[in-house]
């Protein structure tokens, strides 16, 4: 039975191999995020929407894309679209197969925060002249978006760690990193356990900024509504 390695541990705790990892991670993460919020806003859009070929149209791919794990999507895309002449690089995979999976559930998180808004704001919008682009651009998203906040955040969180299923095509994030250098060096457990403390330090930062951004929007919505009361 081998001892705890704590040369080993502290050696990979502070490595600039596992540190790129960390920032490749934290780069799936951003391009995700918004690239998953950019079409899950237009799906939301479509669902909403009086067009009823459209709105199904969305319903469909939310239906498959929520259905299915991430990790079969992502072979399908980088090992088995190839067989049909569509090929794309592990980076490109990765990031396709991310912003895909994750614009699925956040359209039904913008949906939801759309659908909370009052009905009454876009009337009273609609009579004051306004469009109906203009009342969702200008009344509806701005108070949808206080009412996402909370859950867009837990989504970051969890994309957070959901990239390291991008390991299983070779994507060389942090966990990627963290398989390869124990095939070379046999400390399975204390690489392991510094990729733990790499996601939790980054999962850490974000909820602190969560609640900052959480806070923020919180305190101008009471401003307003301690405003109106008087």
């Amino acid at each position: 039975m081998r001892d705890w390695d704590w040369d080993g541990f502290f050696g990979y705790l502070f490595n600039l191999y596992l540190f790129e990892g960390a920032l490749t991670t934290l780069g799936l993460t951003i391009v995700a995020i918004v690239g998953g919020l950019v079409v899950g806003c237009l799906l939301s859009l479509l669902r909403l929407s009086g067009y009823r070929p459209l709105a199904l149209l969305a319903q469909g791919y939310i239906w498959l894309f929520r259905g299915t794990p991430l990790l079969v999507q992502l072979i399908i895309i980088y090992t088995g679209l190839p067989q049909i002449g569509i090929k794309f690089s592990v980076t490109e995979s990765a990031l396709i197969g991310l912003v895909l999976n994750e614009a699925a559930y956040l359209a039904e998180i913008i949906r939801g925060g759309i659908l909370g808004v009052s009905v009454g704001q876009g009337k009273a919008g609609l009579a004051l002249g306004l469009n109906s682009a203009q009342v969702m651009i200008h009344i509806v998203l701005p108070q949808a978006i206080r009412i996402v906040i909370p859950a867009l955040g837990n989504s970051v969180n969890g994309l957070l760690k959901m990239t390291s299923i991008t390991s299983v095509i070779s994507m060389e994030e942090l966990l990627r990193r963290t398989q390869i250098l124990i095939q070379e060096k046999f400390l399975v457990l204390e690489l392991f356990s510094v990729a733990a403390i790499y996601y939790l330090l980054m999962t850490s930062l974000w909820d602190l900024a969560q609640r900052r951004i959480e806070r923020h929007f919180g305190r101008a919505y009471n401003a307003v509504t301690i405003s109106d009361a008087r």
